[in-house]
């Protein structure tokens, strides 16, 4: 038998030792939850990616009364980016959230599987890192990588 530990190194700041970029990119996040859709779980995220070339865009959870058929804020950010800068990487992808009072949450939020799956394809995609920022109230959580949240993950090479 052989076994292995996977850890996950992140860099917790509080906002106020964010760059003005950094700052720049939690606003556009927060900012995004004000355009959820989320009627049934009353749960509003907001997702920013910042591209290589500096445009930041946005993308909100958006749900449907036939779950699945919705899709996270992430997803919905990411996709749109791909779609309409197909040639350009993603450098950064930020994610706010706020509760069912509508107040942001103190603990950051992590994307779900599903989303994980996605930002390592457009990790691969671009060839390069994606930094991962996670906004909280009382936290930003900053991990290096897309990988580093879905380690053991599913990528083309299983494919071949």
């Amino acid at each position: 038998m052989k076994d292995f530990d996977i850890t996950v190194h992140v860099v917790v700041k509080g906002v106020n030792e964010l760059t003005d970029e950094e700052l720049r990119l939690v606003e556009s996040a927060k900012e995004a939850t004000f355009r959820s859709y989320s009627p049934y779980s009353k749960f509003s995220v907001g997702a920013a990616v910042l591209l290589d070339n500096g445009v930041i865009v946005t993308g909100s959870n958006q749900e449907n009364c036939a779950y699945p058929s919705g899709l996270c804020a992430e997803r919905t950010a990411i996709f749109y980016a791909n779609s309409q800068y197909p040639s350009n990487r993603v450098s950064a992808l930020c994610i706010a959230a706020r509760d069912v009072s509508g107040a942001f949450t103190t603990v950051p939020i992590t994307p779900c599987g599903s989303c994980r799956q996605v930002l390592i394809e457009t990790e691969k995609r671009g060839g390069k890192d994606i930094r991962i920022m996670l906004y909280g109230t009382d936290a930003v959580y900053f991990i290096e990588s897309a990988r580093s949240l879905l380690p053991v993950s599913f990528d083309d090479s299983f494919l071949k």
